[in-house]
């Protein structure tokens, strides 16, 4: 996500923060001027927001840990003022699996709130009266510091619970859904009611909060767009790499220049291009290297070509290539077989047979 500062590694993970987050911090320093705070109060408010960061934080490790259970790995975590987002590289289809790892975060948040509870100072709410409990609670002190963050705690895991996917409890939702019927369907049910919840919340946000403008957006798009994704993945399911394979490409030679692919582009649509030396595949050449490179016609492509490239077996399917090139961000690999380069696949190619497919099933 562009605009994040990186924080460091836990258990191999990158955490981030985006720019954003900083909007959080400023709207909760404006809200405590605007009560009559001081500069001490403005500063315990914006501690009680790390603090609160720090506990999403561990929330995202309960879903990043358990997943690990299940052969799920996760790059990084980006905190947002929305809370926080860890990217898996997928999500297990498994129901029991997804029920697990979306239980976790919530579960973090409900044993931080219990343990808690044992260093909550119960004489600021116990026999007090009204006017001593609003002096007391009315902006976040060192006495009351344990006390909002047992309440936030608690309030984190009931909103977590909230069946509107993908947040956590949509995604328990899905999950006991598709323990009785399919995923895609499962999921275009979970989806609606997403959506119906995003449409709350943003008439909500517009009137008292806007904040929830920006939960209802989040949960609006990322619902719509994995409904798509796992409408996709049922398409392709049970076909091969070798059925939507590119097989009529140009291979290129390490000396050939960019002024000869510059040709190559102009005459045909093929944007990428795989490296040959001696029947064995040296590198790719990507379309934006290219353009980068345009003005220099007379440069070698094996000066800019790609040698970190990975090779896809045609055997293998495709719903996994769709999947890897979705989480890496990759839409060009060779195509091999037997160790010999029989043709290519892209992102272009894979959305076009997945369009074949839909209108095969709908007509």
């Amino acid at each position: 996500m562009k605009g994040s500062l990186f924080l460091g590694r836990v258990f191999n993970v990158a955490i981030k923060v985006h720019w954003t987050f900083l909007l959080i911090i400023a709207w909760v320093s404006f809200l405590e001027l605007k009560r009559g705070g001081n500069v001490q109060n403005v500063l315990m408010s914006i501690f009680f927001v790390l603090l609160v960061f720090i506990c999403v934080v561990l929330h995202e490790f309960g879903h990043i840990l358990t997943a690990r259970k299940f052969g799920v790995s996760t790059k990084k975590i980006t905190l947002l003022p929305i809370g926080g987002i860890a990217s898996m590289d997928t999500i297990p289809e498994n129901p029991k699996e997804e029920l697990l790892i979306s239980l976790a975060g919530p579960a973090v948040n409900i044993v931080i709130a219990l343990l808690l509870v044992l260093f909550i100072p119960f004489e600021l709410l116990v026999g007090q009266n009204s006017s001593y409990m609003d002096s007391n609670l009315s902006h976040v002190t060192i006495e009351n510091l344990v006390l909002y963050l047992f309440s936030t705690n608690v309030i984190l895991a009931l909103f977590n619970f909230i069946p509107a996917f993908p947040m956590d409890g949509g995604r328990i939702f899905r999950a006991l859904l598709a323990l009785r019927m399919d995923r895609v369907k499962a999921t275009s049910i979970a989806t609606g009611l997403g959506e119906i919840i995003a449409f709350v919340f943003l008439l909500i946000g517009a009137l008292y909060n806007p904040f929830l403008i920006l939960i209802a957006l989040f949960i609006y798009f990322g619902a719509t767009s994995e409904n798509k994704m796992v409408q996709q993945l049922a398409l392709i399911k049970g076909h091969s790499v070798k059925e939507a394979m590119l097989t009529k490409i140009t291979v290129l030679k390490p000396d050939n220049t960019i002024g000869d692919v510059i040709d190559i582009l102009l005459k045909s649509t093929e944007k990428n291009f795989i490296v040959v030396e001696d029947s064995k595949i040296i590198g790719i050449l990507h379309h934006q290297d290219i353009l980068s490179k345009s003005k220099n016609k007379d440069l070698r492509i094996k000066d800019i070509m790609d040698i970190s490239f990975a090779s896809i077996d045609a055997a293998e399917e495709l719903k996994e290539v769709f999947v890897l090139m979705n989480t890496k961000k990759k839409d060009f690999f060779a195509v091999t077989s037997n160790n010999e380069l029989v043709g290519a696949i892209d992102l272009p190619n894979i959305s076009e047979f997945i369009l074949i497919q839909s209108n095969l099933i709908t007509r």
